[in-house]
């Protein structure tokens, strides 16, 4: 089941917010109770990159990987885009130097990060996560920058979260059924692990069960379980936020997924969002 249209732009907003709440504590142990920044807030590459990805779509309308590629170097060549980890920044650099798409993504070990997986929310719009061609597509534009199996399915898991229905009062049925939609690997494992918790587990729970570092098989897992199992979008991503870690990526992923099933952000994080205008321009 595809993501209701009418709900790209709380899908966007929503990431758009965890980004924002979720980056000044970004790789902290202990972040204590979190709340939303005193500060300016800032949008980083969870967010950029999503709102590339929607506009590729827009220009190409479908989802085509040149395409999502190139709109990803043209943004790194305008403004440089912040927060980028190791492997988005050396496909993002081969990119600009004429590399071609499907080479130029990191491979081996150290491409198992969330970078795929912050972004692809856009495409539970277009794309169905169950469907054998559309996971081709899907993969494909993970390896834009990431050539790495938990990497596409750490993405894959967050747009089957998108597109699955979600009861908070069973979430463990949510997260197996999830994971036995996704290959073998350790973003399936961490999400098996998540579905054996009792009910009525805690953001900390999960955050002790699989981790929150920036390893796409702690981050996605963990995102996932909060948004399957919250009650209301502003607390799950307080909640995420409080448990440390990759927080700005993990938020983002909580927010996207609540936003997709519907989810509002709360009107006093909406007046302080600085990409809210192109948010709703782009997902109108």
């Amino acid at each position: 089941m595809l993501a209701p249209t009418s709900h790209l732009a709380s899908c966007l907003l929503a990431g758009a917010a965890g980004d924002c709440i979720g980056g000044p504590a970004e790789g902290m142990a202990d972040v204590g109770r979190a709340t939303a920044p005193t500060g300016p807030w800032k949008v980083s590459d969870d967010t950029i990159l999503s709102l590339a990805t929607t506009r590729a779509i827009i220009r190409a309308g479908r989802v085509d990987p040149a395409e999502i590629a190139s709109e990803f170097v043209h943004e790194f060549r305008k403004n440089g885009i912040p927060g980028l980890g190791a492997s988005t920044l050396k496909a993002l650099t081969d990119l600009k130097a004429g590399a071609h798409w499907a080479l130029a993504g990191r491979k081996g070990e150290r491409a198992a990060g969330n970078g795929a997986a912050m972004r692809v929310a856009p495409l539970a719009f277009f794309l169905d996560a169950r469907d054998d061609d559309d996971r081709r597509t899907i993969r494909d534009v993970c390896r834009i920058t990431h050539h790495n199996d938990e990497a596409y399915v750490g993405a894959l898991a967050v747009l089957l979260a998108m597109q699955t229905p979600l009861d908070v009062l069973r979430p463990q049925e949510t997260l197996s059924e999830i994971a036995a939609e996704l290959p073998d690997t350790n973003v399936r494992d961490a999400l098996c692990k998540l579905a054996e918790l009792p009910v009525g587990f805690t953001a900390a729970a999960a955050a002790s069960t699989v981790g929150t570092s920036g390893y796409v098989a702690e981050s996605v897992p963990f995102a996932v379980a909060v948004a399957c199992s919250a009650q209301d979008l502003s607390t799950a991503i307080l909640d995420a936020v409080s448990c440390g870690g990759d927080t700005d990526t993990t938020a983002s992923i909580i927010g996207q997924i609540l936003g997709a099933h519907g989810h509002q952000t709360p009107q006093e994080w909406l007046a302080r969002l600085p990409a809210r205008d192109e948010i709703v321009s782009t997902a109108a």
